[in-house]
C-alpha cells in the first residue's frame, strides 16, 4: 500500500508519526555521540597515565578504539540483515542492549586497566620498556579491556538503521546520514562540554559516570518506545521506501570504488588532523583547550557538511559531486597557509579555520558514499562505514610514524592529499565510456579535468609560498621524531629549546639548582641519581659533576640529541660511564625500574597547564616516586611559575604533603620565576650555604658557580636559601582546592576556574 492511496488524513497521521519516531532517534544518536567522545578522550588519558605517556601508546589505544568502531559497524551490519524480517521492535531493543553495555564500561574501564598494570606490573612486563614485547602485551590487555566497549559503540548505527528502515521506511534510503549528522554533533557536544566543564568539574571518573547515565537513560528509552511497538500500542509506518535505492555505477566507475573512496578519506582525514595538532600548537599553545578548540572546528565544519549534503541530496544525484573531489584534495593542503610563521594575524586562532574547507567537504562526502554504497541497508552501511574507519586507522600511523619524522608538517599534508589527488584524476581521466553516466554528460570530463589541473596547481603554489614553524628562528636545528618537533636555536648564553612550538627552557642558573640543591641536602655522599626530563641536559650533566652514576629520562627520542648544541662537552658527558639516557616516559620507567635512587629531581616541561603534565605533579606519581627512593633520599619537583594560577600551585602542594611528611619550598635563585620543591621521607636538615658547599666536590662546585650570579657556591646556595617560603603559605593560597591527583589535574583543566570562577 502507499501514501497516494489512503485518506489524506491518514496519510498526516502517518507523517507525524514518522517524524516523531525520527526525532526520538536523531536524539538517541546526539547523546550516543556525546558519550562516544567523552569515553574516547578518558580512556585515552587513562591507559596513558597507566602504561606509558608515549606516542605509540596513544596510537594503540585509538586504532583500537577505531578498529572497535568499525568490527561493531562491520558485525552489526550482519546482525540487521539476519533480523530484517523480525518485527520492528527487535532493532530498538538490540539497539537498548549495546547503549547498556557502553554505559557499564564507565565503571568497567577503569577497573580493567587498574587490572591490567597491577598484571604487568608483578610479571615484570614494564622491564621491557620500547621493545615489541611490551608493547604487544600491553596492546594485548589494552584489546581485551577496551575493544568490547568500542565494539558496542560501532554496532549502535547499523542497529538504528534497521529500526529506522521498519518504522520510518520512506527515510530509510538516507538513514547513515541522518544518524551521522546527530553522531557528528553529539562529538561536537562531547568535545567542548569534556573539555571546558565536565572534567574540570567532575574529575575523568565522574564524566565518565555522567556518560554512563546517559547511555543507561538511551536504553531504557528506547526499550520503552520498542516495547510499544511489540505491544502494538503503536504501529510502524507501512508506507514505501522513497525512490532511489543503491548507485551501482557512482562517476562511471566500478562500485568496489566507492570503498576506496571511503578509507581514503578517512585516511587523510585522521592523518591530517594529526598534523594540524604539530601546526597549529606554537599558535594556540600548548593546551588541552587549543586541541579541544581544532577537534571543535573539525567536527563542527563536518556536521555542517553533512547537513548540507541532507539538503543537496533531495534535489541532486552523487554523480554530480566529481569535481568535489579535485577540491577536496587541494583544500587537504590548505592548511600550510593557517600555519605560515609568516602570515601576521592579530588572533592566531584565526588560523585553524584553514581546516574549516577540507572538513566540511568531508563530512558532505563521507555520508553521500555510504549512502550511495547502502541505500539505506543497514549491513551495507556497517561494511562502508567499517572501510572508512579502516583508513581512520591507518591515517595517524601513517602521519605520525612515517611522514612526520621523515618530511615534516607542510610536505606531510601534501602526501597525504595524494589519494585524493589519484582519486579527482581517476574519477577525471579514468571513466570507460562503457559504464553508466547518468546525471553526467560528455563535456563534463573536461571540466572535471580542469579542475583537477587547477586544483594540483594551487596546491603546488600553496606549498611554495609557505614555511613551517622553525623558519621563524635564523640560526637552529631541527629534529623530528614520531613524538615532536624539537628545535634548538640562538647562540652564547640566549640558546633555547622549542619543542612542536612550545619553550621549554633556556640557559639558566635555575636548571643548575635542580640537581645541586638536593644532592647538597644529603647528610651523606649521594651514590646515584634520576633526572626525569632532559631538556637542554644542563641538570643531567650538573648531577654527573658529582661524579655518581646518573641516568635521565625524556620522553621525546629527539631532545637528548640535540644535547651537543647547548654543551660544547656533551660527547665528552656522553661517554662517562656514569651517564645513562634513556627514552621513556618518566613515570613508566620507574614503574619499569627495580632500582632505588638517593636523588630523584623533576623537571616537568612547561607550561604547568602542558597536557599530561599533571601526572608529574600528582598524588600517584609521587608514590610511585617514594617507591624508587632510598629511606633518606630526596626528591625535587620544579615548579615552572610563580604568578598565575593559585588553585594549580596549592593542588600540587597539597600532593607533596600528602605524600611526604616533609616538605620545604624555594623561590627560584631570583625569586622571580619558579619554586623548587624539596621532600623527603626524613627530617631535611635547615643548614647554611657555607654548610651546603662544603659537602660538594669541587668538579661540583665548579658547575653551580660556571653561569652565575654568585661567585662561590655558598653565595649561590645563600641566593636559594633566602627564598624560602612555608609550604602552607602556597596550600593556604587556595586551601579549598582538591589535592592534584590523576582523575583530577587541576593545572590542566581550568576555564571555569579562572574565567567564571567556579570551582569544584
Amino acid at each position: 500500500m502507499s501514501l497516494s492511496s489512503v485518506p489524506p488524513a491518514v496519510q498526516r497521521g502517518k507523517i507525524l508519526n514518522q517524524t516523531r519516531y525520527l526525532t526520538w532517534y536523531f536524539a538517541f544518536f546526539v547523546i550516543s555521540g556525546f558519550c562516544g567522545l567523552l569515553y574516547e578522550v578518558i580512556w585515552v588519558r587513562l591507559a596513558v597515565s597507566r602504561y606509558g605517556v608515549t606516542t605509540a601508546l596513544v596510537s594503540i589505544v585509538l586504532a583500537i578504539f577505531m578498529g572497535g568502531l568499525g568490527l561493531g559497524s562491520w558485525g552489526a551490519g550482519i546482525v540487521a540483515r539476519r533480523i530484517a524480517q523480525a518485527e520492528a521492535a527487535t532493532g530498538l531493543l538490540l539497539y537498548s542492549l549495546t547503549e547498556l553495555l557502553i554505559g557499564l564500561s564507565a565503571l568497567s574501564v577503569p577497573i580493567e586497566l587498574n587490572l591490567g598494570r597491577k598484571i604487568l606490573l608483578h610479571a615484570g612486563i614494564f622491564v621491557a620498556w620500547q621493545t615489541w614485547r611490551y608493547y604487544l602485551l600491553v596492546g594485548c590487555w589494552l584489546v581485551v579491556a577496551l575493544l568490547p566497549w568500542c565494539t558496542s559503540l560501532g554496532a549502535t548505527f547499523p542497529l538504528l538503521m534497521s529500526a529506522i528502515r521498519k518504522t520510518c521506511p520512506s527515510a530509510s534510503d538516507r538513514s547513515f546520514s541522518f544518524l551521522y549528522l546527530a553522531n557528528v554533533i553529539g562529538a561536537l557536544l562531547g568535545t567542548l562540554t569534556s573539555a571546558f566543564v565536565l572534567i574540570e568539574l567532575l574529575g575523568f571518573e565522574g564524566s565518565m559516570r555522567v556518560g554512563a547515565i546517559l547511555n543507561v537513560t538511551l536504553a531504557l528509552l528506547a526499550v520503552g518506545i520498542g516495547l510499544r511497538l511489540r505491544d502494538g500500542a503503536e504501529k510502524p509506518e507501512d508506507a514505501p521506501r522513497t525512490p532511489g535505492g543503491q548507485v551501482k555505477h557512482l562517476y562511471g566507475l566500478p562500485r568496489p570504488f566507492i570503498l576506496v573512496l571511503l578509507f581514503s578519506t578517512g585516511l587523510v582525514s585522521m592523518g591530517s588532523e594529526v598534523v594540524w595538532m604539530r601546526q597549529f600548537t606554537p599558535f594556540l599553545g600548548n593546551f588541552v583547550y587549543a586541541f579541544a578548540l581544532i577537534l571543535g572546528v573539525y567536527l563542527a565544519a563536518t556536521a555542517l557538511g553533512a547537513r548540507d549534503y541532507r539538503r543537496w541530496a533531495r534535489t541532486h544525484h552523487p554523480d554530480e559531486t566529481g569535481k568535489t573531489w579535485s577540491i577536496i584534495a587541494v583544500s587537504t593542503v590548505l592548511p600550510v597557509v593557517g600555519a605560515n610563521p609568516m602570515l601576521h594575524l592579530t588572533n592566531d586562532g584565526v588560523r585553524i579555520l584553514s581546516i574549516f574547507f577540507f572538513c566540511v567537504l568531508t563530512g558532505f562526502m563521507t555520508p553521500l558514499l555510504v549512502d550511495a554504497w547502502s541505500a539505506g541497508e543497514p549491513d551495507k552501511a556497517g561494511l562502508a562505514y567499517a572501510f572508512n574507519i579502516l583508513g581512520c586507522i591507518f591515517g595517524p600511523l601513517i602521519a605520525s610514524f612515517c611522514l612526520e619524522p621523515s618530511i615534516g608538517e607542510r610536505w606531510c599534508l601534501l602526501v597525504l592529499s595524494l589519494p585524493l589527488f589519484l582519486a579527482a584524476a581517476i574519477i577525471a581521466f579514468g571513466r570507460s565510456a562503457s559504464q553508466p553516466r547518468t546525471f553526467a554528460q560528455p563535456s563534463d570530463s573536461g571540466k572535471l579535468r580542469i579542475y583537477f589541473a587547477m586544483s594540483a596547481l594551487a596546491a603546488l603554489v600553496m606549498l611554495s609560498f609557505s614555511d613551517d614553524f622553525e623558519t621563524e628562528f635564523p640560526v637552529r636545528q631541527v629534529r623530528r621524531d614520531y613524538a615532536a618537533t624539537v628545535i634548538a636555536t640562538g647562540t652564547g648564553f640566549h640558546r633555547n629549546l622549542i619543542v612542536n612550538g612550545s619553550g621549554m627552557t633556556e640557559m639558566t642558573p635555575i636548571t643548575k639548582f635542580i640537581a645541586h640543591l638536593p644532592m647538597a641536602f644529603m647528610d651523606r655522599t649521594p651514590r646515584n641519581g634520576l633526572v626525569i626530563c632532559f631538556g637542554m641536559g644542563t641538570t643531567f650533566r650538573s648531577m654527573l659533576s658529582w661524579g655518581v652514576p646518573t641516568t635521565s629520562v625524556d620522553l621525546i627520542p629527539s631532545v637528548p640529541k640535540l644535547f651537543p648544541y647547548f654543551h660544547s662537552d656533551a660527547q665528552q658527558i656522553m661517554r662517562l660511564p656514569q651517564a645513562k639516557v634513556v627514552v621513556d616516559d618518566g613515570r613508566r620507567f620507574l614503574d619499569g625500574s627495580s632500582q632505588t635512587f638517593d636523588v630523584i629531581v623533576i623537571d616537568p616541561p612547561p607550561p604547568v597547564p602542558a597536557p599530561g603534565s599533571s601526572l608529574l605533579y600528582s598524588r600517584e606519581f609521587y608514590e610511585v616516586v617514594k617507591r624508587h627512593l632510598a629511606p633518606d633520599g630526596l626528591v625535587q619537583n620544579w615548579y615552572p611559575s610563580m604568578k598565575g594560577d593559585d588553585a594549580t600551585l596549592a593542588a600540587m602542594a597539597k600532593a607533596l604533603k600528602q605524600s611526604f611528611p616533609f616538605v620545604r619550598a624555594f623561590r627560584s635563585f631570583d625569586g622571580r620565576f619558579g619554586i623548587h620543591f624539596i621532600a623527603s621521607l626524613r627530617p631535611i636538615p635547615s643548614l647554611t650555604g657555607s654548610e651546603l658547599a662544603v659537602r660538594m666536590p669541587d668538579a661540583a662546585q665548579k658547575d653551580l658557580i660556571e653561569w652565575g650570579p654568585g661567585k662561590t657556591a655558598a653565595t649561590e646556595f645563600d641566593l636559594v636559601l633566602s627564598q624560602e617560603v612555608p609550604v602552607e603559605d602556597l596550600i593556604d593560597r587556595d586551601p579549598e582546592i582538591p589535592v592534584l591527583s590523576d582523575d583530577q589535574p587541576i593545572n590542566e583543566y581550568f576555564f571555569l576556574r579562572r574565567n567564571l570562577h567556579i570551582e569544584r
